[in-house]
């Protein structure tokens, strides 16, 4: 059993391409689940187990983990059961009929989509400024990337022929992918705004201030909340709340948990659980047919 968890360790991490540390999470998951079937089950070979061993294993792990971790586990379960499936190593998916524990997690205060449209539609004008202002503002939504991330952006990281954005942060990777309305917003900026801030020819950020330099947390956080202003959202507005209804509104427009995961970046799954749960058609798919601006 142990040698069929590695295997999908290694797909995780080299077909899948996730994180070191959300690898190593499910492993963590998955050898605690093969020892409980080993020592208390005297199960050997995942096609031994049943629907009811299952819900034995999970009921046990509620005596002792907090909701969020049981679905943590609970979610590496049932994405190693889909890998064997998809092997042929296993006959069915045992875990369909899994229930996630409900999560005790506050949910933020999220923007409406009719909020969020009114927020990124805000910098209407053909100046500069306002053309860096909406781009920023649609991909902000379009991606759910955090300021510290967004600030960093270099122009090579964005592609704007294939929609996806290549974020890195703190050693980590992740592609993620955006749909027109931030693509248009990007190529009017690139094409029509962000050469007449530059002071530096040679410079590679994306978006720069009114000095030609890179634009700071404290720039993009003060933009937002004005932004929301004049929109006259009553809300608290700031680049979390983009962030926030990233993920939210794709969720709630059927978008699975797992790809909302790897484009949010969360190592844990409980950290996106907060938003919903649902199944995983992709991430590609996942974001063209749910985000409300694709």
């Amino acid at each position: 059993m142990e040698e069929r968890i590695e295997e999908f360790i290694t797909y995780l991490g080299q077909v899948r391409g996730l994180s070191d540390n959300t690898v190593l999470s499910y492993r963590r998951d998955l050898l605690r689940f093969k020892n409980y079937l080993n020592a208390e089950l005297e199960i050997s070979d995942f096609k031994e187990v049943t629907p009811t061993h299952l819900e034995d294993y999970f009921c046990m792990l509620e005596q002792e983990k907090k909701a969020a971790t049981v679905s943590r586990h609970m979610c590496s379960v049932r994405a190693l059961y889909r890998y064997l499936v998809k092997m042929y190593l296993v006959k069915e998916d045992i875990t369909e009929r899994l229930h996630m524990p409900g999560v005790q997690r506050d949910m933020p205060e999220v923007l409406t989509v009719e909020e969020a449209k009114a927020l990124v539609e805000q910098p209407s004008g053909a100046g500069p400024r306002q053309l860096r202002d909406r781009a920023i503002l649609e991909l902000m939504y379009a991606t759910g990337v955090k300021v510290s991330e967004l600030v960093a952006l270099k122009v090579s990281d964005v592609n704007l022929r294939l929609g996806f954005l290549h974020c890195r942060e703190g050693g980590k990777e992740r592609v993620i992918p955006f749909g027109n309305c931030a693509r248009a917003a990007l190529l009017q900026y690139l094409d029509e705004g962000r050469e007449a801030l530059l002071t530096d020819e040679r410079c590679e950020i994306l978006f720069v201030n009114y000095t030609g330099a890179a634009m700071t947390r404290q720039g993009v956080w003060k933009l937002i909340r004005r932004y929301g202003e004049l929109a006259g959202i009553q809300k608290e507005v700031n680049p979390h709340s983009l962030r926030h209804a990233f993920a939210a509104h794709l969720i709630e427009n059927g978008a699975d948990l797992q790809s909302v995961q790897e484009m949010m970046g969360h190592a844990d799954m409980a950290a996106t659980q907060i938003y919903a749960a649902a199944r995983r058609p992709g991430k590609r798919e996942a974001y063209s047919r749910n985000h409300p601006r694709k």
